[in-house]
């Protein structure tokens, strides 16, 4: 009996034991884990979606689907026939302005020479006017000479006034052709972009998607033509619920499996975190200021960063589903690491 008894006193205690860890286990907050993960998680890369500035139609296309490409290659070309031409009669414009210029300073030249000759002009009109006016006093000349005189000086005042006037005209038109040919090499500087722009080259370094540039097609300008996918930057996006957000910090390192690659380890640190729940961007956000209201665990996205130098990383595709698991107990963590 007393056996027995001690048998179900111990098994009892254990039941009991067992009850009160499982209520434990049970309620205990998720962020506490050591480790937090997600299957919630895909591999990604900042696309470049490549597009005309200029439009026309597609005279070459350098690159095909799936192509790696490094930055400043050709991608396509768009016939600049109608963009030379643009920028030829800019080109004659601003000949035809700066000959204008030239010819002004002729015309500058021209104009205080003759400035010059009307002062002179001036001058012995002025001497005349004295030696008539003093010999009409004295009476060894006459009133009419003297008249004529005086008006000899003030027609060639007047003269003087016409040639500096015409003077001042030229130097002032000097300003406007300037300002003209400021205009039209400025026009010229932008015909000689756009012509720029009839080669799209690549902006940065990838692999080519959605090319949707056909030779004879017509481009039109902000139209897609194709897209770069920077293999090479690829990043990790994990979008975790917020109840195992509390302790996941900038720089913890992540280790991480890759469903496509069975038997594939990568890993990783944790780059960012983003500043909303995904839904926050969402076109019509929920609002549950009225009505019946049921709580919905929100996720928050977290940029995961891969460590450089791993030979399986150029196996992964943007889109990938992985796995990532986070070591949250590592508290503070240098990074970027290199």
């Amino acid at each position: 009996m007393t056996k027995n008894r001690r048998f179900r006193i111990t098994a009892v205690a254990i039941a009991a034991s067992a009850i009160v860890g499982a209520f434990l286990i049970l309620n205990q907050p998720e962020s506490g884990a050591a480790e937090q993960s997600t299957d919630d998680a895909y591999v990604r890369a900042d696309f470049t979606v490549v597009a005309p500035q200029v439009a026309g139609v597609v005279s070459q296309v350098a690159v095909d689907d799936h192509q790696q490409v490094q930055a400043g290659e050709p991608l396509v070309h768009i016939d600049d026939r109608a963009l030379r031409i643009a920028v030829d009669a800019a080109k004659a414009t601003v000949d035809s302005l700066q000959a204008q210029l030239a010819r002004q300073q002729s015309a500058i030249t021209q104009a205080r020479a003759a400035v010059a000759a009307a002062r002179a002009n001036l001058k012995l009109a002025q001497a005349n006017r004295h030696r008539f006016a003093n010999l009409a006093r004295d009476g060894s000349g006459t009133v009419q000479a003297q008249e004529q005189a005086e008006a000899q000086w003030d027609v060639q005042r007047a003269t003087r006034e016409r040639e500096q006037a015409g003077l001042r005209a030229a130097e002032q038109q000097v300003a406007i052709l300037r300002a003209e040919l400021e205009k039209a090499e400025a026009a010229k500087a932008n015909a000689e972009l756009n012509l720029s722009y009839a080669s799209v080259v690549a902006p940065v370094s990838g692999v080519i998607a959605q090319r949707k540039a056909r030779v004879g097609g017509y481009a039109r300008i902000g139209d897609p033509l194709l897209t770069l996918v920077p293999l090479d930057a690829l990043y990790v996006e994990a979008n975790l619920r917020e109840t195992q957000s509390a302790r996941v910090r900038v720089g913890q390192p992540v280790d991480i499996t890759v469903d496509a690659l069975p038997g594939v380890r990568l890993k990783g640190r944790v780059e960012s975190l983003g500043p909303a729940s995904g839904v926050s961007f969402s076109p019509v956000p929920p609002h549950n200021a009225t009505g019946n209201f049921t709580k919905i665990v929100q996720r928050l996205p977290v940029r995961i960063h891969l460590v450089a130098g791993q030979g399986d990383a150029h196996r992964l595709r943007v889109g990938m589903s992985v796995r990532p698991r986070i070591d949250v107990g590592v508290e503070a963590v240098a990074f970027p690491e290199s």
